[in-house]
């Protein structure tokens, strides 16, 4: 079983920037399909990434397309998040999962990000 921790999180005004960072365990990582999920305060989880293998693939919610860049490093085991032009709307704690488009598991303990107005 993969395991999966992500960090990167914090509190940043609206507008503001930051990157999240998913390590991953193991030496299969190159061949997982990854995601990053987030849920909000009394919310369901709420897919928002999407990368395949070499990052060939890249997917995104409507709600952060062309705000948030999804990538990977398959040499250190760890994918990422670029979440720019943050809005209030984008707290959350999130997660990363492996697996196909809209996986919610397994993910690790996730990362909160809060974005003040």
């Amino acid at each position: 079983q993969v395991q999966l921790v992500e960090s990167g999180g914090g509190l940043v005004q609206a507008g503001g920037s930051l990157r999240l960072s998913c390590k991953a365990s193991g030496r299969a990582f190159s061949i997982y399909t990854m995601n990053w999920v987030r849920q909000a305060p009394g919310k369901g989880l709420q897919w928002v990434s999407y990368i395949g293998t070499a990052g060939g693939v890249t997917l995104y919610a409507d709600s952060v397309k062309g705000r948030f860049t999804i990538s990977r490093d398959d040499a250190k085991n760890t994918l990422y998040l670029q979440m720019n032009s943050l809005k209030p709307e984008d707290t959350a704690v999130y997660y990363c999962t492996k697996g196909p488009r809209y996986s919610t598991s397994p993910r690790g303990q996730g990362t909160q990000v809060t974005v003040s107005s």
